[in-house]
């Protein structure tokens, strides 16, 4: 349920016990937002890690980090190559996907893990680091790696909750 549905449903809940005028106000703001939901900010799922603070992901996305001291290492090009071909199985997992290629430069993710040379690092939501790999890896043992993780099940389990 989207956080608009969700808070509709409040709202809806409350008007119903104030009064039925603000309970009609109420149908008409649902039929609005059911056939033009709020536009939201998407950020793209490839951006650079410079200035990012890994804090604004905390359960809200698993940060995959991919760190190279420059953008021409084959190993973080192959890597990239990996991740854009299958973007999508690492969308559906709520992955967001940040680079640093400028060793020079001491960004947060970088003072945070520490890479030498090429890194791959997989933070979980709870922004443990889950996983960090020397070499690329493709998204297909990634996508295993993550579907592994307990919040992940978890997510499972509540999209397909198990029949009776």
């Amino acid at each position: 349920m989207t956080l608009s549905r969700q808070l509709f449903s409040a709202i809806f809940a409350t008007a119903l016990a104030i009064s039925p005028a603000i309970t009609a106000a109420a149908e008409e703001v649902a039929q609005e937002l059911l056939l033009n939901p709020p536009e939201t900010e998407e950020l793209p799922l490839v951006r650079s890690a410079e200035g990012v603070d890994l804090a604004e992901y905390l359960w809200i996305k698993r940060p995959i980090i991919v760190f190279a001291d420059s953008s021409a290492d084959p190993r973080y090009v192959q890597q990239m190559q990996f991740i854009n071909e299958r973007i999508d199985d690492l969308a559906l997992r709520d992955v967001v996907v940040l680079t640093d290629t400028d060793a020079s430069t001491a960004s947060p993710a970088r003072q945070k893990l520490r890479p030498r040379g090429f890194m791959l690092a997989i933070l979980g939501k709870d922004g443990g680091v889950k996983l960090r790999k020397p070499l690329p890896w493709s998204v297909r043992e990634i996508t295993r790696s993550i579907d592994k993780f307990p919040t992940r099940r978890q997510e499972i389990r509540d999209r397909h909750p198990a029949r009776p």
